[in-house]
């Protein structure tokens, strides 16, 4: 491919409203264009990326025996119906009706799908266990797009579906696909990436991981401990803290705090440390508008997930007005109204004395003690980890908090699709049973926009050998000089010959333009042919990541080179762990 041919510009100033390098590098160096909110065009070097991509997630799941199918984009909504999600899932599923008034979706993901297609053939034990996937357009109508392709209404992905007739049979499998993701994650070139345990969220299931790639740019919060190896997205991170009773029992009294309804007024009105206030967090549930106030120490933070997969309800931050139940700022357990769903953060297990609300305007009670002044109190988990919070696994006060990029997930899926749906096989013994699922889920752009984030300088990407638009930029430095021009138009045709991927710049510009070109464009080795090198009979090898630095025979030019991709190969294959 010659540069002078490439469609799309590459230009130094960074868009305006670019918030995340790798949103800016992909526009500045022509590898996307927005068409609308969410929604992008790839030119050539993204779609080549993403092609590389797609096959290497193709040469795993054919490795774990998975056989590629393609579902429609479009769905029928009575497939939803059936499962149930047609009414569950929010409005980032696009429903509408076609000319025959019937409803149907854009399909965001494929659960369904995938069960009506294998539910008439995989009626015996004996047609088990296997797995299907596709690598296909979805659209989510996303709230909040942002970041360029790394949070998008319109994407691909590679979603796979796997079919089973044990716990433990799905278990051994999805221990199977976690290692074929890492191996995706070290094979394009970014073996950071960790698995972390997550929330199964709409998804269903009770097992579930997320691929995380770390960086301050991510949206999630995950939970690290360094010294045990315990990961897990905030959501469903466990939140374990000490309790110490640094003020004695006392009664229970009713103080005058006009206007005070922060715990951070409190604090300097009462001269209470946070850890001594039962904060009042209120929610109201999205189908009925019912109110819930969650009681959780001073100085946490309460987790919507938690509350939600403890409720079994979606719940929103509540709206307080004159007609509400509660007294907004002062909300106390002691008098609440019944009419409340009432829950108590295990943070506020066994402190002694407490500062809570006493639901009247301008008042607050000090030595509130929960075991003796309100009855039936059960402690739940729905606060946020902390940074310096107790692991789970191994006890110790080390736990850290880091933002990642959710780059893959996937899930235990159990029966609920097959269930819903009346997917059956017979056993062994002749009785019917339901088929247990596993999913597994990577979005292709979203993967390649995070590895230009975290794998770029200030001048444009560095791809990795694996998934690069090519792997040789050949820079012809003054395309006039006949004998530079000759030595550079047969090296390209030699490494072409020789199955190099190469782009070819013979554009009479600068070489200062020339090299800002092809920084933005990330190549892996650059071959710079001059005047000067063709003088000293050499040419001038090097690596985008500055790793390698030389100046090779220009007889020997095409084997030096050959040399140098076969590196940078061996460096990412080195860092691939072997399948199960």
């Amino acid at each position: 491919m010659k540069v002078r041919n490439l469609v799309g510009e590459r230009f130094k100033e960074r868009p305006s409203d670019c918030v995340v390098d790798s949103h800016a590098l992909m526009i500045r160096g022509g590898y996307i264009k927005p068409v609308a909110n969410g929604i992008f065009s790839l030119y050539t070097p993204a779609k080549r990326i993403t092609q590389k991509i797609e096959q290497i997630i193709r040469e795993e799941m054919d490795r774990l025996d998975g056989q590629e199918v393609m579902f429609p984009v479009v769905l029928p909504g009575s497939l939803w119906e059936e499962s149930g999600r047609f009414q569950s899932v929010d409005s980032t599923l696009v429903r509408f009706s076609d000319r025959n008034d019937t409803s149907m979706v854009l399909g965001m993901t494929h659960e369904e799908a995938s069960v009506q297609l294998v539910r008439e053939y995989a009626n015996s034990y004996s047609k088990y266990p296997f797995m299907i996937y596709q690598i296909q357009t979805k659209f989510r109508d996303e709230a909040r797009p942002r970041a360029g392709l790394i949070r998008v209404r319109e994407f691909t992905m590679k979603d796979a579906y796997s079919f089973h007739t044990s716990q433990e049979d799905l278990e051994q499998y999805y221990a199977r696909c976690l290692r074929a993701y890492e191996r995706i994650y070290a094979r394009a070139g970014v073996p950071e990436v960790i698995a972390v345990a997550a929330d199964s969220g709409m998804m269903g299931g009770s097992v579930s991981h997320e691929f995380m790639m770390l960086t301050p740019i991510g949206e999630d919060s995950i939970v690290i401990c360094p010294e045990c190896g315990y990961r897990a997205n905030m959501e469903a991170a466990d939140s374990i803290v000490e309790n110490e009773n640094r003020l004695p029992v006392a009664e229970l009294t009713k103080v005058h705090t006009p206007g005070v309804k922060t715990i951070e007024e409190l604090t300097q009105l009462l001269q209470v440390p946070a850890v001594h206030m039962a904060k009042a967090v209120v929610y109201q549930r999205n189908r009925d508008d019912s109110f819930v106030v969650v009681f959780i120490r001073g100085d946490l933070e309460t987790n919507d997930t938690k509350i939600k997969n403890y409720l079994g309800d979606a719940v929103h931050p509540a709206v307080i007005d004159a007609d509400s139940p509660v007294v907004a700022g002062f909300i106390g357990p002691v008098g609440l109204s019944e009419k409340v769903t009432v829950l108590f953060d295990r943070s506020l297990e066994g402190i002694d004395y407490l500062v809570c609300g006493a639901n009247e305007e301008d008042y607050h009670y000090t030595g509130l003690n929960l075991q003796r002044d309100v009855a039936h109190v059960e402690y739940v988990d729905v606060a946020k980890a902390v940074d310096g919070g107790i692991c789970p696994h191994c006890g110790k006060h080390s736990l850290t908090i880091s933002r990642g990029i959710e780059v893959g997930n996937i899930f235990q899926l159990g029966t609920k699709y097959t269930k819903a749906m009346n997917m059956t096989y017979t056993d062994q013994e002749g009785n019917s049973q339901y088929p247990i699922m596993g999913c597994y889920g990577i979005g292709v752009g979203r993967l390649a926009a995070s590895v230009a984030e975290v794998s770029h300088d200030e001048y444009g990407p560095i791809w990795p050998i694996s998934i690069a638009p090519w792997q040789v930029h050949i820079c012809c430095l003054r395309a006039d000089n006949a004998e530079v021009k000759g030595f550079a138009d047969a090296l390209y045709e030699e490494l072409m010959a020789q199955g190099v991927e190469v782009l070819y710049d013979e554009r009479d510009i600068r070489p200062g333009a020339m090299f800002s070109d092809a920084d933005l464009l990330g190549v892996p080795v650059r071959v710079v042919v001059s005047p000067k090198n063709l003088d000293q009979q050499v040419v001038e090898i090097t690596t985008r990541d500055k790793s390698v630095s030389l100046k090779a025979p220009k007889e020997e030019a095409a084997a030096e080179i050959q040399k140098v991709i076969a590196q940078l190969r061996a460096e990412v294959a080195a860092k691939v762990p072997q399948s199960i």
